[in-house]
């Protein structure tokens, strides 16, 4: 059930028979009107609108730039595998992402590159190497999902051994209900995806969830901003983590994990799954990156 909202007597209503209703509004404090709570609402931020289409690439080009450097501060970096794609602003149907071999911690907004549809590297920084997998995975997913401007896959610790379960994520803590009904499980493995085919299955698979849960492989999401595909993707590792280790807590006591009811899964959801809590949540870490990095990458 959907937790209850607190109530006073006045807010109460009753029926013919005197039986007493409770109103589903929270109380306002004490002194404070219904007009005037609702002009103390703090407004919070929205992503930056922009009249000039390519002010709007350099800046998300940027965005993406400290995105990378998020995730190779998190050690989701491993080798040369992982890719975070930018849809382009001006050209709709091409993407920005990383080169090939270029460390994560180390890319600025002009070494990323952009790929067409074809996977013809168009523009760019000097490296101009593209990873096969990076084009058959997210340019599936662009081409299938015109309101995806970012996708996210990388094999982190956690979310790699996770997928090795072959199951889905269990409702056990309220981050979790994030991704409730919103987390899709590609029951495949086939080797690095260098072909077509692949790649189409999973956007498939993906269909319009933000995140899904790629067999023996790893984690992918996808968000209507940069800030929320990097967030789903940090906080669905820190699930897997968390499940991971309850799981183990649980059965080396012989127990299981508690659930949490469907309805207040799906009540917690709408707080804590929506884009716009995914953009909000991102915002700390991007702040931080900047502070550390004093906006190196940007160049």
């Amino acid at each position: 059930m959907a937790p209850p909202s607190a109530i006073s007597p006045e807010r109460a209503s009753s029926n013919h028979n005197g039986d007493i209703t409770p109103s589903a509004e929270v109380p306002l404090e004490p002194g404070i009107s219904q007009s005037k709570a609702k002009v103390q609402m703090p407004k919070f931020p929205q992503p930056p609108t922009f009249a000039d289409k390519y002010a709007e690439r350099d800046y998300l080009k940027g965005r993406l730039a400290a995105a990378f450097r998020i995730f190779g501060k998190y050690g989701y970096d491993e080798g040369v595998a992982g890719h975070i794609t930018l849809r382009d602003p001006v050209q709709p149907d091409t993407f920005w992402v990383n080169p090939f071999g270029v460390a994560f911690s180390l890319i600025k907004r002009s070494d990323l590159i952009q790929v067409d549809h074809d996977g013809n590297v168009i523009d760019g920084g000097d490296v101009r190497l593209l990873n096969s997998a990076a084009f058959m995975i997210h340019g599936a997913i662009h081409r299938s999902r015109p309101d995806v401007l970012c996708a996210a896959h990388s094999h982190s610790i956690y979310g790699r051994s996770f997928c090795s379960l072959g199951r889905k994520l269990d409702m056990i803590t309220q981050d979790a209900c994030s991704f409730y009904n919103d987390l899709a499980l590609y029951e495949s493995f086939n080797g690095i995806v260098l072909a077509e085919k692949e790649g189409n299955d999973i956007a498939a698979c993906l269909g319009s969830k933000k995140a899904a849960l790629l067999q023996n492989h790893g984690l992918l999401t996808v968000g209507g901003s940069i800030e929320a595909a990097v967030f789903w993707f940090i906080s669905l590792e820190k699930c897997c983590q968390a499940q991971l280790m309850a799981d183990a807590a649980a059965g080396g006591r012989g127990h299981e994990t508690v659930k949490i009811h469907d309805d207040d899964a799906a009540f917690t959801y709408k707080t804590i799954g929506s884009p716009m809590a995914g953009y909000f949540s991102a915002k700390p870490l991007f702040d931080v990156l900047e502070k550390e990095c004093g906006g190196e990458y940007m160049q």
